[in-house]
């Protein structure tokens, strides 16, 4: 199999393809309060073209691919697509972000399909305040939706929080508690700059701070990752209760040396950095079916991945038009 690799000899085998742009909640980090424009539905790429792409970006070395969105399980199939990816790429593994409010009815047919991993992301476990950052979500069908993966048989889930100063950052005990006895691996993410109408220097805490506000902040130490597609997050467990807990610190700690992956919006447009506004447009080529032309693309622009997402930050990029 080949490798995708960069100009600076980084090897890329992990995909975040979004399959729509729309999303039933509107978190106040994620987009602004007017929400955005959404594509119109003859501009999102057909599972089909999906596909063709998957295969592509398998043979060029791919071996993860994230779906993603907006909130991917709006879009309708979306189990059936799993089900056809897992059937056309068998040893590929396949992930999944949600947000979780519409999970509970969709986790069986998505266990039997094959998928391998799930991301929830939870900033709280207040209703109140999950309504607040949500501004349209509920918590309960959250949490229930929680609870029913965590007995689902699929293999790897993981709670992703954003940490927000004044929000959040005193809940960080209860999260690691609630995801752990359920056997889940909570995750804290640093609040990233990408929008600046959704940003502010006063919003954002790293992880280094709100860890010394934790009880037995010294009990914390460091697990090795599993493979090479585990991408920034570093673990650590803790000696006395047996927790773990996941830190992905994306502004205080960068990781850009490490990066392996790409990502790809659901109108097809490929983007070598989650900073970089430059993307490079690929749906001609899964409409035509191209192979030879679609990986010769993909190759040309990876030679052009930034070395440091800084270098080309611009500060208005949202995160739900990007797919994560």
């Amino acid at each position: 199999m080949a490798e995708l690799t960069d100009s600076y000899g980084r090897r890329l085998n992990y995909a975040r393809i979004s399959v729509t742009d729309r999303c039933n909640f509107r978190c106040a980090y994620c987009m602004p309060t007017e929400g955005i424009q959404c594509l119109a539905h003859d501009d999102i790429m057909r599972y089909e073209e999906i596909l063709f792409l998957a295969r592509n970006l398998h043979e060029l070395g791919v071996g993860k691919i994230r779906v993603t969105g907006g909130e991917p399980l709006v879009r309708k199939g979306l189990t059936d697509f799993i089900r056809e990816l897992r059937n056309m790429l068998p040893d590929i593994k396949i992930t999944l972000t949600t947000n979780a409010s519409l999970l509970k009815q969709h986790i069986r047919p998505l266990a039997d399909a094959g998928i391998n991993s799930l991301n929830i992301s939870l900033d709280t476990l207040d209703p109140q305040k999950f309504g607040k950052i949500t501004r349209l979500g509920e918590l309960q069908p959250v949490l229930d939706s929680i609870d029913a993966a965590a007995v689902s048989g699929i293999d790897e889930i993981k709670l992703n929080t954003v940490l927000i100063r004044g929000f959040n950052d005193t809940e960080v005990e209860d999260i690691i508690a609630y995801a752990n006895e359920r056997k889940i691996l909570p995750r804290f993410i640093e609040f990233m700059p990408l929008e600046s109408d959704v940003w502010s220097k006063d919003s954002f805490i790293s992880w280094a701070e709100a860890a010394k506000s934790m009880r037995g902040a010294g009990d914390w130490e460091p697990e090795p990752t599993s493979s090479d597609d585990d991408g920034p997050a570093r673990y650590y467990k803790n000696s006395r209760s047996g927790y773990t807990v996941g830190v992905i610190s994306a502004v205080s700690e960068k990781f850009c040396r490490g990066c392996n992956r790409i990502r790809i919006s659901a109108s097809g447009n490929l983007r070598t950095c989650l900073f970089d506004p430059s993307e490079t447009p690929l749906r001609d080529l899964l409409i035509a079916r191209d192979p030879r032309a679609l990986q010769e693309r993909i190759i040309n622009t990876i030679k052009n991945k930034p070395r440091y997402g800084e270098d080309v930050r611009d500060g208005a990029l949202h995160m739900s038009n990007i797919g994560g």
